[in-house]
Formats: C-alpha cells, sequence, structure tokens
C-alpha cells in the first residue's frame, strides 16, 4: 500500500512537471522567438520612437538581421547596431537605459530593438524633442545623425540620409515592412555639410568616379608605390557593417585598418579613403598590404541581400581600371578575396558572393541583357502640362536640361515611356540635379505588372547621378513606364529629369 502510493505520487508529480513544462513552453518560446514587427511596436511604443523610423535605421544597419550576436567590424552587435568601442559606447547606454545585461542586447533581437530604441529617444532627448516634435518623423534627423556617432558632419549626414532614404523607398525584410512614405528630413545645421550621397563635390585623386574622404593617418602606411612596391592584386573585402559606418570607423585613431576604396550596397557609390600609392592595412599580411589595393563592399558575409548588382558593377568597374591602370591581371590570381591572403583569418567575400557573375563584370562582359535611358529631351518619349517648366540652371542635370514643377494636392505628373521587350524584372534607376530648394519628398510612380507602385525621394540631396529607387515587375510593351507626380506634402520644387530602366 505504502508503496503503490509512492508510485501514484511519484507519478502525479511527474505528470504535473510535464504539465508545467508544457505549459511554460509556448512563454518560453515566445520570449525566444517575439516575432519581429511586435518587437518593434514594442520597443517604439515604450520609449516613444516612431515605429517605421526604429526599423529604418536597424534596415540600414544590418538589414535586420541580428548576426547571431557576431560584432561588426567596428564592434557593434545586434539589428539596431548597439556599439562597444574606444569612442562609441551605444550598447553600455543601452544596458544603462533598458537595465537589461549587456549579453543579452547583444544576442536577443528582441531586447536588442528595444536597447536601439532607448539609445535613439535619449540622443532626441538631449536634442529638447517635447512630444510633440516627437510625433513628426523628420524632426528626428539630428537624432538618427547622433546615433550614427560619425566622425564629421558629412559622415553624420550620409549615415542619417541612408536611414531617411529607407522610409521613402519602403522595407519588406523578415516579416516587417514600412510602406513608402512622405517624410520631410529636418537636417538642422547638417544641411550645410558636404552630400558624400552627391556627385563628388571632392573628387577621388585616383578614380574619377569615388569621392574622397581620407582615412585617419594611424590607420594606414604612407608610401610611394609604384616606385618603393608593385602594386599586382586588388583584394576583394566585406566591410561588416554600414557604408557610414564603415567610412566613420576608418577615419577613426582607434581602429587600426583602412582599405583603399568602400562601395556601397544600395547604387555602387564609392568613397576611396586611402591613395593607391599608400599602404592601406587590410589584408592581415605585411606583404599582400604592401602589393595589394583593397576593396570593401558593404554588407555582411552571411548575408546575400546586401550584394547587389549595382555594387558588383559598379566594384568591377573600379578593379577593370585599376587592373588597367597597374597591369594586374583580371583572372583570380591578380583579383582575391581576403580568404585567399595567407594566413588569413577572415572569410570574407564570403560563400553569397558570385565571383562568376562578378569575374564577367571585370572583364567586360555581363552587360545587361537590355537596358534604356529616357531624359526629359528624349523625343516621343517624355510628356508633361504645360505647368512643368524647363531649367538648365543645376550643373548635376542630365542632358542639356530638366523640368520642374511646384507640388500640388492633385494629378499632374511627368511621365517617362519606354518599351520593355519581355514581362520580368527590372531596375529603376532616376537621375535628377539636387538642391536645398528642390522637393523633400517627390513622388516617383512605377507601373507596375500588379499596378503602379510609389516611391519618394528627396531630391534636395544625392543628386547627379544614378540612384536606384528599386526593381520591380514590369508587362511588356511601351507605355508610360515611371513617373514623377507633383501630389506630395514635400516643400520645393519637383524635378523631372532622367529615368534608366534595365533588366536584371
Amino acid at each position: 500500500m505504502t508503496l503503490a502510493r509512492t508510485r501514484l505520487a511519484a507519478l502525479a508529480t511527474s505528470i504535473l512537471a510535464v504539465l508545467l513544462i508544457v505549459a511554460g513552453q509556448p512563454t518560453m518560446a515566445a520570449a525566444k522567438e517575439t516575432p519581429l514587427p511586435a518587437a518593434f511596436a514594442k520597443a517604439a511604443a515604450e520609449y516613444d520612437v516612431p515605429r517605421d523610423l526604429l526599423v529604418a535605421l536597424a534596415y540600414a544597419e544590418t538589414h535586420l538581421d541580428g548576426h547571431n550576436g557576431e560584432p561588426s567590424a567596428s564592434g557593434g552587435y545586434g539589428m539596431t547596431h548597439l556599439v562597444s568601442n574606444p569612442t562609441n559606447h551605444s550598447l553600455e547606454k543601452a544596458a544603462e537605459l533598458t537595465k537589461l545585461p549587456v549579453e543579452k542586447l547583444k544576442t536577443d533581437d528582441a531586447a536588442n530593438i528595444l536597447g536601439g530604441a532607448a539609445v535613439l529617444r535619449s540622443h532626441a532627448d538631449a536634442l529638447a524633442l517635447d512630444e510633440t516634435a516627437r510625433k513628426d518623423i523628420g524632426r528626428w534627423y539630428q537624432a538618427v545623425a547622433k546615433y550614427g556617432n560619425a566622425s564629421s558632419p558629412e559622415l553624420a549626414r550620409l549615415y542619417a540620409d541612408a536611414v531617411y532614404e529607407q522610409l521613402g523607398l519602403g522595407i519588406d525584410a523578415r516579416g516587417v515592412q514600412v510602406k513608402p512614405q512622405e517624410v520631410t528630413a529636418d537636417r538642422g545645421d547638417l544641411a550645410k555639410a558636404r552630400d558624400l550621397n552627391a556627385q563628388a563635390e571632392v573628387a577621388s585623386p585616383d578614380y574619377p568616379d569615388a569621392a574622397w574622404v581620407p582615412a585617419n593617418s594611424g590607420n594606414y602606411t604612407v608610401s610611394s608605390r609604384e616606385s618603393s612596391y608593385n602594386i599586382d592584386r586588388v583584394i576583394i573585402h566585406v566591410t561588416q557593417g554600414s557604408y557610414a559606418g564603415t567610412i566613420s570607423w576608418f577615419q577613426n585613431p582607434s581602429a587600426n585598418v583602412s582599405a583603399h576604396y568602400v562601395i556601397k550596397s544600395s547604387n555602387g557609390a564609392i568613397t576611396q579613403m586611402v591613395r593607391d600609392k599608400d599602404i592601406a592595412w587590410h589584408a592581415g599580411n605585411w606583404t599582400y598590404n604592401t602589393r595589394s589595393i583593397g576593396l570593401e563592399h558593404e554588407g555582411w558575409v552571411n548575408d546575400a541581400s546586401w550584394f547587389t548588382d549595382a555594387m558588383y558593377r559598379s566594384s568591377a568597374a573600379l578593379t577593370r581600371y585599376l587592373c588597367d591602370k597597374y597591369g594586374i591581371p583580371k583572372t583570380r590570381t591578380g583579383i582575391i578575396g581576403h580568404n585567399e591572403v595567407p594566413g588569413a583569418t577572415h572569410t570574407d567575400p564570403g560563400p553569397h558572393w558570385n565571383w562568376t557573375t562578378y569575374m564577367n563584370y571585370v572583364t567586360g562582359g555581363g552587360t545587361p541583357s537590355w537596358t534604356t535611358t529616357v531624359d526629359n529631351a528624349t523625343a516621343g518619349q517624355f510628356t508633361a502640362s504645360a505647368n512643368w517648366g524647363t531649367s538648365a540652371y543645376s550643373s548635376q542635370r542630365y542632358g542639356a536640361d530638366y523640368r520642374f514643377a511646384g507640388p500640388v494636392a492633385a494629378s499632374d505628373p511627368a511621365w517617362y515611356s519606354a518599351t520593355i521587350p519581355s514581362a520580368g524584372t527590372y531596375r529603376v534607376e532616376v537621375w535628377y540635379p539636387a538642391d536645398p530648394g528642390y522637393n523633400s519628398s517627390a513622388p516617383y510612380i512605377v507601373a507596375a505588372s500588379g499596378g503602379n507602385q510609389t516611391v519618394y525621394v528627396d531630391q534636395r540631396s544625392g543628386g547627379g547621378t544614378w540612384r536606384s529607387i528599386g526593381t520591380f515587375t514590369l508587362n511588356a510593351g511601351t507605355y508610360n513606364v515611371v513617373g514623377v507626380s507633383r501630389w506630395t506634402s514635400g516643400t520645393g520644387l519637383v524635378i523631372a529629369d532622367a529615368v534608366r530602366i534595365s533588366r536584371v
């Protein structure tokens, strides 16, 4: 009897334990696998930060990838890139504000997003953004710039512009969506900073299509290549961080690292940071440093979404130029990955880097199967009402002139027509001159196969170059493919200059 009772008690205890475990599993799983939309909503509500802005910041930093708690090249962790390095302690600040352990902020997505929101809100508070101001996404611009902890005003602007660009284009990644929206960014004093997204105001001394932003002098060795050393390699790297963040890190005296060039993911923009003649510290092998030129590509080794066609083409054009200039063979002996350097401990560019595509572009192949450019002066392919004026004021224009009109709450778009050869996916790029008086949120309409899609572009910056507004599924035929609308709450003149459509 006693034995039976003991067995029954043990069985009851076991059943109760199982029930408790089973009952607890959904809660534990929910805590561990909190859906990202809910995590962003919770963090935004708790710290009174605009949810879409918080998503855009995280997307600009990491494409919403926490990288399993692994740090970026500059010591940043998680989706919102909370940093711990000698000059940036946003990780520790997040721990202080949220009362969460540093390790949890590094590895737990929901905690990291909460920490990012807390730090961003602290910058808003320091700028005295009151409750009313915090409801206007545009007023957060300078707080976003401070979050990036850039080394100069021009890099602070580059960082914040990358975040606000995502608001205009929209985001759809990892189950999180942000609809394209009209936002007028209040840049404040940063409006006077050099626009690194624009046609290079300070051109590269070695490559005409790059901007020049020098690395800190303590992060490379001054030399006189090719007199002192022969240049016979191009080494391909991946930044493990954002474009703006990498440029800023190479300007940080604590970095002890640099590369000659940095290439942006979204549109292939290039910034040179070390002269070709000088020795950048990028290969982790002194002999290879002396004989090579290092190219850093924005992104993360384990995330293929960063390796865009625009990046491949732009980087390949640079590599082709360098090979021709220095007699480097356009083969995989002359163009290597960081992981192929003797003694390398790095794995970049990693398994998602498409060497076949890249080398095809380097050797001059890989021309888009179809591309067309339509200017506002292209006969029979551009239409606009008499409300649109004509100007040749800006030197950043494409062709002889461009069109302009004031914003109105009415449908009066300028349209670019093209003959799309076959149904498929196409990249749409736009060209416009930038000016402080141009529109802060110009609507571009794309006649996609599923219905018109609109994205918003800040025409006050990033002018004088091709700017991708996304890829779209288009129908075959001749029709108005891209329009520039005047219907916007953005301020300033709406500009219609040129568009380029390419099959991808």
